[in-house]
């Protein structure tokens, strides 16, 4: 475990767990509860993972086991929660990539899996707003600026990403198709390699998720133009939201959810869904999220379910209308 996973577990775990107490459970594991993060270990999905690795565990009367299962940009871990029994005993824990995914895979090829079909939604756990930066030496102040900038040289300004046809950029293809602005993608592999670029000078703009770039924000380091959330995010006062300055309503944010495989009982899910949300109420554990860039939803699987209905088929639309494939 390296040390920045370790500060971010020992910042926020300790609010998590004390959130979980001692009440009867209508649906309870018989056995140990593995829990699949479809990508390596350290990054966002799976700090959140196991954030909630202890408090599940409390909650539910069985160990949980947090099993890192990357490849193919998720596909892999997805695919195998997808044909696990469906009894509560394995998990997926995702990112939004869950429902970008399907509209990534080229037509002419079998679909990996339905994420409206092969599963069950538990809760939307956390959400992360992302981050539009700057290097200082870009001469790109304000949000405003970099729009100006885009109109008047068209595919001359460069901004990172984590990766094709992660949540940054397509939130950033949603963005700049909005404004009507052309913008040059330059995908990296990563979040940190992708904010490194910035830092670096060798992109001058990058879109990214909170976690990675708040606290270069925070030190100057990067010029936050604007945050893609429904509101300013608390630590950083004085960074405007998208929909502030150019788009009113903007907003595109990514989630860290949890699902289990289709056809597994609603009450198995409604007291996982309960258990995850004892974990993450209260304004000690919505601190100490934010602290490291989340705020807590713990969404009903109802809800989650609806969200899916939504958003599936609209990234759907967005990623063949853009002609976006993963890398």
């Amino acid at each position: 475990m390296n040390a920045t996973r370790r500060r971010l577990l020992a910042l926020a775990a300790p609010a998590l767990i004390a959130q979980v107490g001692r009440a009867q459970a209508s649906w309870a594991p018989s056995r140990p509860v593995r829990m699949l993060v479809p990508f390596a270990a350290g990054g966002p999905t799976d700090i959140i993972a196991r954030l909630l690795q202890e408090p599940l565990a409390a909650g539910l009367g069985q160990p949980v086991v947090v099993e890192n299962r990357p490849g193919a940009g998720g596909n892999i871990g997805i695919q195998a929660v997808a044909r696990a029994a469906p009894d509560g005993h394995t998990l997926l824990f995702c990112s939004s990539a869950f429902a970008a995914n399907p509209g990534l895979q080229p037509a002419d090829r079998p679909a990996l899996y339905d994420p409206l079909r092969d599963f069950a939604p538990i809760t939307v756990a956390v959400t992360s707003p992302n981050a539009i930066v700057a290097h200082p030496g870009s001469g790109i102040g304000s949000l405003a600026a970099m729009v100006t900038r885009a109109r008047a040289e068209p595919g001359r300004l460069d901004y990172s990403s984590p990766g094709s046809g992660t949540g940054p950029h397509l939130t950033a293809e949603m963005f700049r198709r909005a404004v009507g602005i052309d913008l040059t993608h330059v995908p990296f592999n990563g979040g940190a390699p992708g904010i490194q670029a910035v830092l670096a000078g060798t992109v001058p703009l990058g879109f990214s998720a909170m976690p990675a770039a708040q606290t270069h924000i925070r030190g100057g380091a990067l010029i936050g133009l604007a945050t893609t959330g429904p509101e300013r995010w608390p630590d950083l006062p004085d960074m405007p939201t998208v929909g502030e300055v150019v788009l009113p309503g903007f907003q595109a944010e990514t989630w860290q959810s949890m699902l289990a495989p289709a056809g597994t009982p609603s009450a198995t899910t409604a007291r996982i869904a309960e258990v995850v949300a004892t974990a993450l109420r209260g304004a000690a554990a919505e601190q100490r999220l934010r602290s490291i860039g989340f705020r807590p939803v713990a969404s009903t699987p109802a809800a989650f379910a609806a969200q899916l209905a939504t958003e599936v088929p609209a990234l759907a639309a967005l990623v063949r209308e853009a002609g976006i494939r993963a890398d």
